[in-house]
């Protein structure tokens, strides 16, 4: 069984699932803007939209990280296939199994209903059995190429690192706990150190892997900045958590000591920006390219979505009134777009044109969806900015009922949704572009 065409399998699937997500955004975002009729809201209540919405997020990064993974480990160390091509197609049914199966149960109300972790208990001993078997996988791969070529990279060790954590730490997550506090900690340990500690290790290495092959550039700078930014995020991402602990029984002491923490956690996306930037400079045509810009503007949305935003709003004096709010809503889609979409997508585009043997990409479709996707997400943003701050001021501060904010919240949220259907018309350029990839003629502009 070929390696390659498993891990296009990843891909493809991922991409799939992409774009399913799309559909419920716009449909959660249009629910404040519209009344729909009540058979709508029936059959898609809007509970049930944002668990479809927020897993399939979920399952089709994880997916995409999987399959970048194998490849990294096989190059990385010196292989033309994974250990076992089989383990990793089982893996994946079993993982697609789990999420479709998940979600489609979700209509009919099989969910625990903790949200962002909706998934039953079933599927998630399925989701376990997935992971257990990628990181006996991988790291059976990353050993071959130890024992067969002495060859085990920095960014090996971290990716190995990532994956070991993304494992265990979705375990506290399956279980109910008697204690609320314990409940919370737990649900909030697979929630925030997924997403600020173990993914964040994978996207590292992701970004230093197609820096380092790239534009192949010194290796030992990208492994020195590799080993500060992973050991930051780690020290800030984990001590970081106590943020999240309003209301939810833990010592307010948390509330401080987690925002002092993620405060320093723009640093490390300071670096990696300075870093890739500094790199990429060397090459100029590379920085011009497709992937060249995916790369830069994921570092870039990075550093200002999860690490501006997202640190300016962990402050316990700001957190405590936009905890909830659109305005996380606002900090989430700009994080998750430039620390992980677009840092996936310059993945897809460049292995899957490796599979196919391009060697000159032609890159007009993929520039113009770029360009749709990044200024849509961006004016996304911005409008559940809006939304969220009056939320605010309303709920919030001047103690307006729920109903009564949402009424004037309703033009924005209706923006909100209108720029979620031009992101929609951007990700089909490029799912399209991405499924049928074409060498540059000599007449290409």
């Amino acid at each position: 069984m070929d390696s390659k065409k498993v891990i296009y399998f990843y891909f493809i699937i991922a991409l799939v699932l992409f774009s399913l997500q799309l559909p419920f955004g716009i449909y959660l975002a249009s629910s404040y803007a519209l009344s729909y009729p009540q058979w709508v809201v029936d059959l898609i209540p809007f509970s049930t939209a944002r668990a479809v919405h927020t897993n399939l997020l979920v399952l089709w990064m994880l997916l995409g990280f999987m399959g970048g993974g194998y490849f990294i480990a096989m190059a990385e160390g010196g292989l033309n296939k994974i250990f076992s091509p089989f383990l990793a197609l089982l893996q994946l049914i079993i993982l697609f199994i789990a999420g479709v199966t998940g979600i489609i149960g979700f209509f009919f109300g099989w969910t625990q209903g903790r949200p962002l972790l909706e998934l039953p208990f079933q599927m998630d001993l399925l989701v376990i059995l997935g992971a257990v078997i990628f990181l006996l996988n991988i790291t059976a791969t990353m050993y071959r190429g130890w024992v067969q070529n002495r060859k085990f990279s920095a960014i090996s060790f971290i990716l190995l690192l990532g994956v070991i954590f993304t494992a265990l730490l979705y375990i506290p997550g399956i279980f109910f706990y008697k204690n609320i506090t314990m409940d919370w900690t737990a649900w909030w340990v697979v929630i925030h150190l997924w997403v600020e500690g173990s993914w964040e290790l994978i996207a590292s290495a992701v970004l230093a892997f197609l820096l380092a092959v790239l534009t192949g550039v010194d290796r030992k700078a990208i492994n020195k900045w590799l080993y500060i930014e992973a050991g930051l995020v780690l020290f800030t991402g984990i001590v970081g958590i106590g943020h999240h602990f309003y209301w939810t029984g833990h010592p307010d002491y948390w509330l401080w000591i987690g925002a002092s923490f993620s405060v320093l956690e723009p640093l490390p996306l300071l670096l990696m920006y300075w870093d890739a930037k500094r790199h990429l400079e060397h090459k100029p045509e590379f920085l011009s390219s497709l992937v060249g810009t995916l790369m830069f503007w994921s570092v870039v949305l990075h550093f200002i979505g999860a690490g501006v935003w997202g640190g300016f709003m962990t402050l316990p004096f700001v957190n405590y009134w936009t905890h909830g709010t659109q305005l996380t809503v606002s900090h989430g889609h700009l994080a998750f777009y430039g620390a992980f979409a677009l840092l996936l997508f310059a993945v897809f585009y460049v292995l899957m044109s490796q599979f196919k043997g391009i060697k000159n990409l032609f890159e007009k479709r993929g520039v113009i969806s770029f360009k749709i996707m990044t200024g849509s997400m961006i004016a996304m943003t911005l409008f559940f900015l809006m939304a969220g701050t009056i939320q605010v001021c309303l709920e919030r501060i001047a103690g307006w009922s729920y109903v009564e904010a949402q009424e004037w919240m309703r033009w924005w949220m209706g923006f909100a949704a209108i720029a979620g259907a031009g992101f929609a018309a951007g990700a089909a350029i490029m799912v399209y572009d991405l499924f049928f990839l074409k060498e540059k003629s000599l007449n290409s502009k």
